[in-house]
């Protein structure tokens, strides 16, 4: 059965520090290790708003990495991208305000089902 441990930092992308949703899900097998890393409602340095953190309005991304060690901590090597799930990865609209005011709660949702779904597949 896999161990499953809730982290207290960003897992992928480099403007993950302006995103108010980070969630970083370390999931550990005996022969395999992953990380689930979403991130959503970048904040916007220059104006006020929140602005895309991908192409086609994604405000919201899930993306899921091989772990390694790395220093101290079991980490996401993100030379290691894995994309063999079937759950939602994206939360996208034409604008912010188009999402719906629970956004963080779907976005939630979107996590834990890959988070399942990995856990069901590490060895």
């Amino acid at each position: 059965m896999a161990k499953i441990t809730e982290r207290g930092w960003a897992g992928h992308f480099i403007c993950a520090d302006r995103c108010l949703f980070r969630r970083n899900t370390l999931i550990e097998g005996e022969k395999d290790s992953v990380v689930v890393s979403t991130v959503g409602a970048m904040q916007n340095p220059d104006r006020d708003g929140l602005e895309e953190i991908g192409a086609s309005g994604r405000y919201y991304e899930t993306m899921i990495f091989g772990a390694k060690l790395i220093g101290v901590y079991v980490d996401a090597d993100v030379s290691d991208q894995r994309s063999n799930f079937a759950s939602d990865w994206s939360i996208c609209a034409d604008k912010f305000e188009d999402l719906q005011d629970d956004v963080d709660n779907k976005a939630n949702e979107m996590h834990e089902a890959i988070v399942a779904e990995f856990a069901n597949k590490i060895t």
